[in-house]
């Protein structure tokens, strides 16, 4: 990755924020917080490292993507309206009747959508199920999914591993993002989880930690992915973020996890991120 590419990714991710936080204030409600701490890798896959078409979001020989923390569907329905599966503008209806953009994805209404989720752990399971299903039909693609620290006290998820690792499934890429808060606070006093890279391990997968906001470093655990095809095992990728990353006032606060800004937050908020494009504007313009 260029330097100039990897910062048109990062104006793409500012604008990922921007259009989440706006179509959260629209509705007065949803989940921020996972929505900005994901932004970063919901840029790189569907600007850079997913084989989709927005124009046949059916694709039959499409990669997939499961977002598992179905809660962060704000980042996800950015990403794909940015991206050119319905217009921006839609994003504003965002949970409100009649509109296709529900709190969590619908695979059955929302144009790019691979998987309704919401409960969580589901995801993970799917994604693990649409795999197989890939291999079995000899199909060259691969299933993305992307799940929250606290979803990992679910049981459904280690099962799901544990399925992932026995069918020998390398082409599955899980991401998990590390952010180390959920809606009741740490994770680390809610459900501690750690240290998963030896737990992934010891289920099965070929482990890689990164920083989640660097996109080089993103593109690095892709590559990462992508040699270890062929190998019969199944990826995990360890993502250290931030939850309401780009945001002053809602970096690593759990109060921001499934509360809407206010008209003035959100002014400060959108304020923040104008001001870091701007600056990456001038570095990728000069």
């Amino acid at each position: 990755m260029t330097e100039k590419e990897k910062l048109q990714l990062q104006i793409e991710a500012c604008d990922l924020r921007r259009n989440a936080l706006i179509a959260i204030h629209a509705c007065n409600s949803g989940h921020p917080g996972g929505s900005l701490s994901a932004a970063d890798l919901l840029t790189y896959l569907y600007f850079k490292g997913m084989k989709i078409d927005p124009q046949n979001p059916k694709w039959e020989d499409r990669d997939r993507f499961v977002l598992s923390k179905g809660h962060a569907a704000p980042g996800l329905y950015s990403a794909l309206a940015l991206r050119g599966f319905f217009p921006v503008e839609e994003l504003t209806t965002l949970r409100k009747i009649g509109s296709r953009l529900q709190g969590h994805p619908n695979m059955n209404t929302v144009p790019g959508v691979d998987m309704s989720t919401g409960s969580l752990g589901q995801g993970i399971s799917a994604a693990a199920g649409m795999a197989k299903a890939a291999k079995y039909l000899n199909k060259d693609l691969t299933v993305y999914t992307l799940m929250g620290d606290g979803e990992l006290a679910e049981g459904e998820c280690w099962e799901a591993f544990m399925f992932a690792s026995n069918y020998k499934l390398d082409n599955l890429c899980v991401f998990v993002d590390v952010n180390r808060l959920q809606i009741d606070g740490r994770t680390s006093d809610v459900m501690n989880t750690e240290p998963l890279d030896k737990k992934l391990e010891a289920f099965g997968f070929r482990i890689l930690k990164i920083n989640g906001h660097d996109m080089a470093e993103i593109e690095k655990a892709d590559e990462f992915y992508k040699a270890g095809k062929g190998q019969g095992v199944p990826t995990a990728i360890l993502m250290d973020t931030l939850k309401g990353k780009g945001v002053s006032f809602m970096e690593d606060q759990a109060g921001w996890h499934g509360k809407a800004p206010s008209d003035e937050e959100l002014e400060k908020a959108l304020a923040e991120l104008d001001a870091a494009k701007a600056e990456l504007e001038a570095k990728c313009n000069g």
